[in-house]
């Protein structure tokens, strides 16, 4: 299993692979895998028969997991992808801060 260093709701940007330079919202992450689901990115066909729940058969687009090595947060205030680092307030909560400006990534 990987650290892992996007969360659902995240920007990432991709900086590998054939979807690189492309930005997206985190649908899923999954840890285990080292995967992660982003939005309308690494669409794939899927070819699908009817079934109880989905009436309409066909070919249906989806978006397939991308490896975590290849997506980068994108800092929320100079709007670049960045390596987020751990920051450790008084309180002993933990905060995801940018490495290039030091913001705080997270909302809280």
């Amino acid at each position: 299993m990987q650290q892992v260093h996007v969360r659902r709701g995240d920007t990432v940007a991709v900086i590998a692979g054939k979807e690189r330079g492309k930005r997206g919202k985190v649908l899923r992450v999954l840890p285990v895998a080292g995967r992660v689901l982003v939005e309308k990115l690494n669409m794939m066909k899927k070819h699908q028969r009817p079934t109880q729940r989905l009436r309409q058969g066909g070919i249906i687009e989806r978006e397939s997991p991308l490896a975590l090595s290849n997506v980068l947060v994108v800092c929320g205030r100079c709007d670049k992808p960045s390596r987020s680092g751990i920051k450790v307030l008084a309180d002993g909560r933990k905060l995801r801060v940018c490495k290039r400006c030091g913001e705080a990534i997270d909302k809280g």
